[in-house]
């Protein structure tokens, strides 16, 4: 109950500080300017009466950008809202404070893990979910396997909170921001050097992705999503950039993703309440 009641008192401070409230209206801002670009861009291919074949190419490949974004988006939104969740308290000493309270160090990390987690979950859900649902509506398009597609989406932004909650018990808040996002930036590059390998059968260079993807494995969750949303057309080599999937993730990978987090929240448990406040 202490962690359940530190992760409602979380989404309430993020309320309060209208953090919650500026990425709902920025969320809000890019749908709207990827539903209108989406419309007339569609539109355009519609007065040149191209194939049906065509048209569903191009609804992938504007619905792939707009996954991309919205990833993009949960990443920024993961990092930017909790890179302050425990640095912030023990600058502040707010939380000599708080420990005075019966709560044990670990409830309090778990429960602002837990708060930002379901406002990520819900924040991820609806966007991704709107943009589905406006592309089918204008362009009568589905994608596969959505709800394992999306799941991989909130992990990959979970993913990115477990790292900041741990960053945040031993650094300060510029320095875990800098780290998270230095350590995303690493593993995008990777993921990219990896297909450009894959697709020039450079070994090397698939190498080279892969120790990235073990330093962070923020990108294999992308790239597997990708795949599941749009098989068919994430395997062209032609679509080459971040809507390229020449070299599938494997489920060894996915397995060490989970297990990735798993140690960021347990690392985060483990520092905070061993650190000397």
């Amino acid at each position: 109950m202490t962690t359940l009641t530190i992760a409602y008192l979380t989404i309430r401070e993020t309320q309060r500080r209208r953090i919650l409230w500026i990425a709902l209206a920025l969320g809000l801002l890019f749908l709207f300017v990827f539903c209108l670009g989406f419309h007339y861009v569609y539109l355009d291919f519609e007065r040149t009466w191209v194939g049906n074949e065509e048209a569903q190419l191009l609804a992938s490949l504007l619905l792939a950008a707009g996954l991309y974004a919205t990833n993009f988006i949960a990443i920024v939104i993961s990092v930017v809202t909790s890179v302050t969740a425990v640095s912030a308290e023990v600058e502040t000493h707010t939380v000599e404070t708080l420990l005075t309270k019966p709560i044990r160090r670990w409830e309090l990390v778990l429960g602002k893990w837990l708060g930002f987690a379901v406002m990520l979950l819900v924040y991820i859900v609806l966007l991704t979910g709107s943009i589905l649902l406006f592309v089918y509506l204008r362009a009568d398009y589905t994608v596969s396997n959505l709800l394992p597609g999306m799941m991989l989406m909130v992990m990959q932004g979970l993913l990115l909170l477990s790292l900041t909650i741990a960053g945040g018990t031993r650094l300060s808040s510029l320095a875990n921001g800098v780290l998270a996002f230095m350590l995303y930036g690493v593993a995008f590059v990777g993921g990219w050097v990896e297909q450009i390998g894959a697709i020039v059968r450079n070994e090397t260079a698939v190498d080279i992705g892969i120790v990235a993807s073990l330093i962070m494995p923020s990108e294999i969750l992308w790239k597997k999503a990708l795949t599941l949303f749009q098989p068919a057309f994430t395997s062209s080599p032609m679509m080459a950039g971040p809507f390229t999937v020449a070299s599938q993730p494997s489920d060894a990978m996915l397995v060490y993703a989970v297990l990735y987090m798993a140690g960021m929240v347990g690392f985060a448990l483990w520092s905070f309440t061993r650190r000397d406040l």
